[in-house]
């Protein structure tokens, strides 16, 4: 009885020693990811002085004009959350007094913005209220070109300026639109994460959701906002913690860090059912009809889960480092097992962002659902740089049958014409349906399939489809 008493004694005090090394290799991995997670000094100076040089500008010309409004900064720039990445974004929010119509307030900044520099190259962002993304021409920075493949070296930072015109509000009850809540987000971060230490978490939950393209409430990407991980890091209180809990989510869960409802039934039954979708419901501190994840999608959030279960049992500071997609690798590894490879490039004629991006997506999956018809797909992914085109890329397998889907059993004349055209015909729930052999190349399916379907390329704003 003693044996067994002390072998059970030291399975334990194994299993205590193996959770604390591994908690140990997590914390060591997070220090050294956190040594390079924050932007250079370099590029915060060039941006740091490029912002001062516009906002003075800009205030210049709000007082000349006799216009009633004021600047603030706002997103991660502002509450000190900024992580390193290739391209920076500063929200400048232009408040206007509420005397103004939300209808004009975006003119009005237009008009301000053509009046301060010749330099400035401005791109009007249509939305439900129209914004301005702005790059000064006389800053030294250059765009990272993206070469499929090849990850960029030595590429300065490349940075702009968002100008967002919104509402000056009293109370979020107040809002005509989602963005003058913005003013009301960046106090509520600085009131509530002041220390080095919580800025710190909030970096790293930032930085691995870059990472695993989970950061982001855009369309194309639908994961977490800047705006939420900074309040579920705050509600969790560290990184660990939040990606832990994360973890274990099952059903939908809904926080409310303000208790702005009594439960979680209320939350269910007083928000409209349109911000519900989500697999987190994340109440707004400000605003408790708004559920901040309401752009979260199930299958972001399910990659989000694996990638966080994979730094857990397998700490790594290669989970915090973004993807980068080696498309000669993907070629030669399916060349190796027969398979075969297609690069894509799409052009849409929508608005680079949000809007493009979107659409591009949308198409890529039609289009995967359609190579599905002949091709077994064995590797695929998007890739989409803000700008009006995407690359796809497909490693497929030929399917040796294909199934075509012929007419209702009942459609006589049809059913004939059908059987006449097909052989190894056969009902299946109410439909015929034939088995057909094919030995079309993945090349040969996507010439004939863009030039078939030309109509429905330009239903759903693709101007052009290539090979590459």
């Amino acid at each position: 009885m003693n044996n067994i008493s002390k072998q059970f004694k030291n399975i334990i005090k194994q299993h205590y020693f193996i959770e604390y090394m591994r908690i140990k290799k997590i914390k060591f991995v997070l220090n050294q990811v956190l040594d390079n997670i924050n932007p250079s000094k370099e590029e915060l100076k060039i941006i740091n002085y490029s912002l001062k040089e516009f906002l003075i500008k800009i205030k210049k010309e709000i007082k000349k004009s006799k216009i009633n409004a004021e600047i603030f900064i706002g997103g991660s720039f502002a509450k000190n959350t900024l992580i390193k990445k290739n391209i920076y974004d500063v929200d400048v929010f232009l408040r206007f007094d509420k005397k103004y119509k939300t209808e004009d307030i975006s003119n009005l900044t237009e008009k301000l913005l053509k009046k301060i520099n010749k330099n400035t190259d401005i791109l009007k962002v249509h939305g439900s209220r129209d914004y301005f993304r702005i790059k000064d021409t006389k800053v030294p920075f250059i765009k990272p070109s993206f070469k499929l493949g090849v990850k960029p070296d030595n590429i300065s930072p490349f940075f702009y300026f968002e100008l967002i015109p919104v509402i000056k509000v009293k109370s979020s009850e107040n809002y005509e639109n989602i963005t003058d809540l913005s003013y009301s987000h960046v106090k509520y971060i600085r009131q509530k994460i002041k220390s080095e230490k919580l800025l710190d978490e909030v970096r790293l939950a930032k930085s691995f959701c870059y990472a695993n393209n989970c950061y982001g409430a855009e369309s194309y990407i639908r994961g977490f906002s800047g705006y939420s991980l900074e309040l579920l890091v705050y509600h969790y209180g560290t990184f660990l913690k939040f990606i832990n809990e994360m973890i274990k989510i099952k059903d939908k869960k809904v926080i409310d860090i303000e208790k702005h409802h009594k439960n979680k039934q209320s939350v269910l039954m007083d928000l409209n059912s349109s911000k519900l979708g989500s697999p987190i419901v994340l109440i707004d501190p400000t605003y408790k009809q708004r559920n901040t994840l309401a752009a979260l999608s199930q299958e972001t959030f399910n990659e989000f889960k694996k990638q966080a279960k994979k730094f857990l049992k397998n700490p790594s500071k290669k989970a915090f480092e973004k993807k980068e997609i080696n498309l000669e690798n993907i070629k030669n590894n399916a060349g190796k097992k027969h398979y075969e490879f297609i690069l894509l490039k799409a052009e849409t004629d929508k608005q680079e962002g949000d809007i493009a991006g979107s659409k591009l997506l949308k198409f890529y999956n039609t289009l995967n659902s359609e190579i599905q018809r002949y091709f077994e797909v064995k590797n695929k992914g998007f890739i989409y740089e803000r700008e009006k085109t995407a690359n796809y890329f497909f490693v497929v397998k030929k399917r040796e049958k294909i199934l075509v889907q012929g007419p209702n059993k009942n459609d006589n004349d049809n059913v004939m014409k059908f059987k006449t055209r097909h052989k190894n015909v056969f009902i299946k729930k109410d439909k015929f349906y034939a088995l057909e052999k094919t030995n079309i190349t993945i090349n040969e399916f996507i010439e004939n399939w863009s030039k078939k379907y030309k109509k429905r390329l330009k239903e759903m704003y693709i101007e052009d489809l290539k090979i590459i």
